[in-house]
């Protein structure tokens, strides 16, 4: 694509010493450099990509995407600069424009929980619609026949933008996305067509990255301010502290809102009684009455259902069409997963809960199928907002009878400290380092009645310590520890 028509078409103007040339690719890693490409030098917290311009230019480099600090004469005179105040926003719409093609439907979901689940449930109501769909983010590419593995909940933009013009190209129609805050405050999405947008809710994480709550609110609000298209729909619960504020915004651009809840909203769920492993649901759809089953524990899966349901009536569904698909939903592996039983009836559930809130909802949900005592193994991770980590040994020891502390992800902190600041909020609690030894320890001491879960990291299926990660599977491990339990028992 020429230089010029791929700048013309990002939307907003840029300032470039245009040689007029033949761009093949985009990226903003230097080692991924190949010649005829545009690279991307974007300031980060760790590194400044302006430090690697020789190395990419070196590696075939024709242009380069810079701040303003950067000028024609920094490089040489037959290398193109793009110069953009807002460089990250830049690339992604680059990106889009290169790429070209995405699905003609996709909706996006943010808030602090729940967008994994909800993405889920959005593509496999679609599924069952006739849609050939798509859900992509912290699972990866889901779609018929294509499963990419676990990488970032929103990707960069060009791996992004190249994923979507895929994706179109398969004949896929319909997109749920995860929207992150560091997605959406990084650009990640700027360029990306949403039909509608949801807000899940918000509770602490990430605040080493965005520092403050309200900081970390306005980066998830981009997705209604600039990301959601003129004409579109915003979806949001109309219980939920943000409400007022998300209304405020569909108000002012003119854009349409679809509201779910408990207690109020254009859909919501007037009695949620429980049924053994699952749900009978009273569900109101406008001034329509429907009775279902959904058969997934927790009662917060039950707002992530609601969730899910409004955004597949805010992409053009009938509601009476879609009620009844809430009984064939299942849930997304590594959120409340069984992952066995001992011979004495002991359960172990695995479950991707890792901030204050998500830890509390998933002992809360597990609380009623725990006939003796509730059992909690968990961690913090490293490198990421101290803060939550005694908020989360309060919530352990708040919900469960033992609580077991281990490492999660430590990253490049030091495990012990992490271990200790999370035990201020839980000093009952047994520590035991070793997360596979942890879980070991965790499924031994289980009772008859007794319910063990096993918290953090769900789906992954690695744990980093430094800079490595090793291969590591919570429900692999547990299974194992079951296994080895039942034959002793034997």
């Amino acid at each position: 694509m020429r230089l010029s028509d791929l700048i013309e078409g990002g939307g907003i103007a840029a300032q470039t010493t245009v040689p007029d040339i033949d761009i093949t690719g985009l990226t903003a890693d230097s080692r991924d450099v190949r010649p005829g490409f545009l690279f991307a030098a974007l300031p980060g917290a760790k590194t400044d990509g302006c430090a690697y311009i020789d190395e990419a230019i070196a590696k075939g480099a024709v242009a380069v995407l810079a701040p303003p600090t950067v000028s024609a004469q920094d490089l040489d005179d037959r290398i193109a600069l793009v110069s953009d105040p807002a460089p990250r926003r830049r690339l992604a719409l680059l990106a889009a424009q290169f790429h070209q093609g995405q699905p003609d439907t996709i909706a996006a979901v943010t808030g602090t929980n729940g967008k994994t689940s909800v993405t889920h449930f959005v593509y496999q109501i679609w599924q069952k619609l006739g849609h050939r769909s798509a859900a992509l983010g912290t699972l990866g590419v889901i779609a018929p026949g294509r499963e990419s593995g676990a990488g970032l909940t929103t990707p960069d933009p060009v791996r992004l933008h190249d994923c979507l013009a895929e994706l179109k190209q398969d004949g896929i129609g319909h997109l749920a996305i995860e929207a992150s805050s560091h997605g959406l405050d990084q650009h990640r999405l700027d360029g990306v067509h949403i039909a509608a947008a949801a807000f899940t809710n918000l509770s602490r994480d990430h605040l080493d990255y965005h520092e403050t709550m309200d900081a970390y609110l306005e980066s998830k609000l981009r997705l209604f301010t600039e990301l959601l298209r003129d004409g579109g729909t915003a979806v949001v619960d109309a219980d939920s502290e943000q409400y007022d504020r998300i209304a405020e915004i569909v108000r002012d651009r003119g854009l349409h809102m679809l509201t779910y809840g408990r207690e109020r909203g254009d859909i919501r769920c007037t009695q949620a009684v429980a049924a053994g492993d699952a749900w009978s649901l009273n569900i109101k759809a406008f001034e329509t009455k429907y009775k279902t089953d959904f058969a997934l524990p927790g009662a917060y899966q039950i707002d992530n259902a609601l969730c899910a349901l409004a955004l597949a009536v805010a992409c053009g569904a009938a509601a009476h069409t879609v009620v009844p698909l809430l009984s064939r939903l299942t849930g997304v592996p590594g959120r409340m997963q069984l992952a066995g039983r001992r011979g004495n009836g002991a359960a172990v559930i695995v479950d991707y809960a890792h901030t204050p809130d998500a830890l509390s909802s998933a002992l809360q949900a597990a609380r009623p199928y725990a006939a003796n005592r509730l059992v909690v193994i968990f961690g913090c991770g490293g490198d990421r907002d101290p803060g939550k980590r005694v908020e989360m040994g309060a919530a352990a020891a708040r919900f469960a009878d033992s609580v077991i502390v281990t490492d999660d992800n430590p990253r490049n902190e030091d495990p012990a400290s992490i271990r200790t600041q999370a035990m201020e909020g839980c000093p009952e609690a047994v520590e035991i380092g070793d997360r596979g030894e942890a879980i070991r320890t965790g499924v031994a001491m289980l009772q008859d009645g007794d319910l063990l879960l096993v918290a953090g990291k769900g789906h992954e299926q690695g744990q980093t310590i430094g800079d490595e990660t090793f291969p590591f599977d919570d429900v692999t491990v547990a299974r194992a520890a079951i296994a080895t339990q039942n034959g002793a028992a034997a």
